[in-house]
């Protein structure tokens, strides 16, 4: 809702009129929900998330009852064939018939064991056109099961496996939705420092043409040397290169603002300035606690041991024999009407073994099972690393965070006293108590203390949204956060 609201009161700003209001002001919080909303990367999260959900339900429709109908409708042929004859030699004899047949069949797999019950309907239809006859052969129902026995079960992984792949897919879009916080608060930052480098080029340029002017009247009044006009003609000079490169920099910072954020018909775009105070408290334990329970990663950790001991289980099954038990229990019958075929059907069953035993390979099956256990192995180890860098990396933005609060009033400071001292300065070289090299070196330090400023707000603003993407938490608000 908040996002909407935002993307309300930005409609609300540029609707009287894109093309006599070429510029637009945006706040920081406006330009991340524009992206949020209408970027190319918000378009394939939300595609990615899409495709993991359906991903899923196909996984969840393994475990439902499946119904099929399948068969061979027609299938006429017209041919020779072989025919042995009583005294044991052959004949080839024109044949011309058809053999449709119909199956419909109900299964369900049974994930524990890895299974499937299964009951089935059957009809044959017989047509033989040389001698006019017609012959149905039939199975009304039957039912069975068939087990697989000393195999990898699938099923049963899968059970324990993609339900942590789909939670983890879920929480990875949140993390997209944070990622382009991130993304857009960088892009409103470099377009912010190149409308505040810009300001600072025209503001110079304005100062130096004016102190330029007022040197001039001190030269014919021979109070300061040809050396100082020069000076300043080339700080002039400098100026106007700098105001150049300046607009060169708004142009490119804004087409890229422009792109990410989707932002058309929009020729000029004008940033305010985000607030120097966030009003939250972090603390290291609560943004892990946070992160362990939102975070994808966190999910990631369980998945890839599973996975590990997944694969470790199937080289075992693979291993050694392979059999499979099959039980059919039902009725058949056979006659030249279908109605018949269902009167007084014959019992029908059907029990059998199927096995595969290696008994050379060659020490096939133990290099795969060794294989196993040894990425199993690698597995867990590098789990455990990337659960060290998680929370180190929590750990490190949390003490930054709280850093960078104590940086940024400093800066805030440090640039009031750099713009009070330049003033001072050029009031002091205007009155002859002050030389040039002076009043450059205070040019500097106002210019330098001001983007000084800026950076500081970009790196907080920065690990503020860093820490929302590494917990998932809002911390203003205190709430988990949700897409």
């Amino acid at each position: 809702m908040k996002y909407f609201i935002s993307i309300l009161s930005f409609i609300l700003i540029c609707r009287p009129g894109l093309a006599e209001q070429d510029t637009i002001r945006l706040s920081l919080q406006q330009v991340v929900a524009m992206a949020r909303a209408q970027s190319i990367a918000a378009k394939q999260a939300s595609t990615l998330k899409e495709n993991k959900y359906w991903q899923y339900r196909t996984y969840k429709s393994n475990y439902q009852p499946q119904l099929s109908l399948n068969g061979v409708l027609p299938a006429y042929t017209k041919s020779y064939t072989q025919v042995i004859q009583p005294n044991g030699s052959i004949s080839f004899q024109s044949v011309r018939y058809n053999n449709s047949s119909l199956n419909l069949a109900l299964s369900q797999s049974i994930a524990s064991t890895g299974g499937t019950i299964f009951a089935t309907s059957q009809m044959q239809r017989f047509d033989d056109f040389d001698r006019s006859s017609i012959l149905y052969n039939g199975v009304p129902y039957a039912i069975g099961y068939s087990q697989p026995l000393f195999r990898f079960n699938q099923m049963l992984w899968d059970k324990r496996i993609e339900p942590l792949k789909f939670d983890e897919s879920r929480q990875a879009y949140i993390e997209s939705m944070e990622q382009i916080a991130i993304k857009s608060n960088t892009y409103f930052f470099e377009l912010l420092l190149a409308q505040v480098n810009l300001q600072i080029a025209e503001t110079n340029l304005g100062n130096t043409e004016n102190i330029l002017r007022i040197a001039h009247e001190k030269y014919d009044l021979g109070k300061i040397s040809r050396n100082e006009i020069l000076q300043l003609e080339l700080e002039q000079l400098k100026a106007q290169k700098s105001v150049g490169i300046s607009k060169r920099d708004l142009e490119i910072a804004t087409l890229n603002l422009r792109a990410y954020t989707g932002l058309q018909n929009v020729e000029k775009i004008s940033l305010d300035l985000p607030r120097d105070t966030i009003n939250m408290k972090v603390s290291t334990d609560k943004v892990l606690s946070e992160a362990l329970a939102n975070r994808s990663d966190a999910i990631a950790f369980v998945r890839r041991v599973l996975e590990a001991k997944r694969d470790v289980d199937k080289a075992k099954g693979d291993n050694g024999l392979n059999a499979s038990l099959t039980a059919r229990l039902g009725f058949s019958n056979s006659a030249v009407t279908i109605p018949k075929v269902y009167q007084s059907p014959q019992n029908q069953q059907l029990i059998q073994i199927e096995f595969d035993i290696p008994i050379l390979d060659w020490g096939r099956s133990k290099s795969r099972l060794k294989t196993a256990k040894a990425n199993q192995q690698f597995t867990a180890y590098a789990v455990e690393q990337d659960k060290q860098n998680f929370m180190q990396e929590i750990h490190t933005q949390v003490t930054l965070f709280e850093m960078l609060k104590g940086q940024l009033q400093l800066t805030a400071r440090a640039d009031s006293i750099a713009s009070e001292k330049y003033i001072i300065a050029k009031e002091r070289y205007v009155l002859g108590n002050l030389n040039i090299t002076d009043l450059s070196i205070a040019f500097q330090e106002k210019d330098q203390a001001k983007r000084d400023y800026i950076y500081a707000l970009r790196d907080l603003w920065a690990t503020y949204y860093q820490l929302r993407y590494l917990s998932l938490y809002d911390f203003e608000q205190n709430k988990k956060i949700y897409y």
